[in-house]
């Protein structure tokens, strides 16, 4: 038995079967990340997200739920909730003519912000849901197209604003957040889903702007999310990878202590190590090794599922050679992130003023 289950993997449809169950079960695994295909209805979701802690009380249940066109549960009763450029927008408004205030719509939309991260979580929570991977802290450059409108802004001190007022509705539904993509995707062009992207500016350039949320942030930042983006000029790996980024600039330099999650071991931009391509395994322990305490694999529980296996093997084999090694720091950090608090029941919620005067906040 390992003090360390740093696995969050998926599971292919609305139920368990009883393969998910051996995987869920394992003591490696640490969570489950859900996806729009996991889901059907409220109902549905709940049986599911029950039948999981039926595995084991522990397994933090997470979900890529930020609003706009991320966000995997849209219909019976849930919120669609804005992209948070419409946040980053609202901010920018003061009214006009005789009208405007300075500053006005600023305040607005921190108080929309909080808004939605309490709908979010309210929502999510009520459905058995104990995380989700947001906010986004990328900078809205407007080269990027995966990032696009799920960034709040151009200017890192208004990100930092608005994703702490997101994170104070997380914070009131009982839920943690995860800042990402760390140090910063919203400058380069390339989708790290397909493909590797790169960064070639400055350390410098970088910790000036796009990482200058995080250092604002780190009392509140309760996870984060390194990039699949290799920034040359400060490692020749993906930040996910690599110590300098994690250790020494994200730890030390930040004085970041929350967890951190590598992103999707299955997308491009970490299939590829020091220009080789590598396998799920590898990826996850040059994760792990780098300073990621948590290893997300998606999407590979779909057909036989023989990925997914060969990770959960790959990492026990390589754990008793002595390849990686569990750490009780980071295990602590996985459970830090379960909610601390029962989640109010979907019925109840509907009727709860909190809840009422959030909807009329949004934009």
């Amino acid at each position: 038995m390992t003090e360390h289950a740093p696995l969050i993997l998926d599971v292919a449809g609305t139920t368990l079967t009883d393969v998910d169950r051996r995987r869920l079960a394992h003591p490696l695994t640490g969570g489950v990340i859900l996806f729009a295909r996991n889901w059907e209805n409220r109902e549905q979701l709940l049986q599911l997200t029950s039948s999981i802690k039926a595995v084991r009380d522990d397994l933090l249940i997470c979900v890529d739920h930020e609003g706009g066109r991320v966000q995997r549960f849209r219909t019976d009763g849930f919120t669609h909730l804005p992209p948070m450029r419409a946040l980053g927008e609202m901010w920018m408004d003061d009214g006009k003519g005789a009208k405007a205030v300075p500053g006005s719509g600023a305040l607005r939309a921190t108080n929309a912000a909080t808004a939605a991260g309490y709908v979010l979580g309210a929502e999510l929570r009520a459905c058995g849901v104990d995380f989700s991977f947001t906010p986004v802290l990328d900078l809205d450059w407007g080269e990027s197209g995966v990032i696009g409108d799920r960034a709040f802004h151009r200017d890192p001190r208004v990100v930092a604003l608005l994703a702490k007022s997101l994170m104070h509705g997380l914070l009131q539904a009982g839920m943690a957040n995860c800042g990402k993509h760390f140090p910063g995707h919203g400058f380069v062009k390339a989708d790290s889903h397909t493909e590797v992207p790169v960064d070639k500016r400055s350390l410098k350039a970088i910790l000036a702007d796009d990482a200058a949320p995080y250092p604002w942030l780190s009392s509140t930042l309760t996870s984060v999310m390194p990039a699949h983006v290799i920034y040359p000029k400060v490692d020749s790996r993906p930040a996910g990878f690599s110590q300098r980024w994690l250790q020494d600039i994200l730890r030390r330099q930040m004085r970041f202590d929350g967890a951190i999650f590598s992103d999707d071991l299955s997308m491009e931009g970490a299939r590829r190590l020091d220009g080789k391509v590598v396998s799920y395994t590898d990826a996850g322990i040059a994760a792990l090794q780098a300073g990621c305490d948590l290893v997300l694999l998606c999407n590979q529980s779909l057909g036989d599922g023989q990925a997914v296996d060969e990770l959960i093997d790959g990492l026990e084999k390589a754990q008793k050679q002595g390849r990686w090694q569990p750490s009780v720091d980071s295990e602590s950090r996985r459970l830090a992130l379960l909610p601390e608090t029962l989640p109010q029941p979907w019925d109840e919620l509907m009727y709860q003023p909190a809840y009422l005067q959030a909807l009329d906040l949004l934009p």
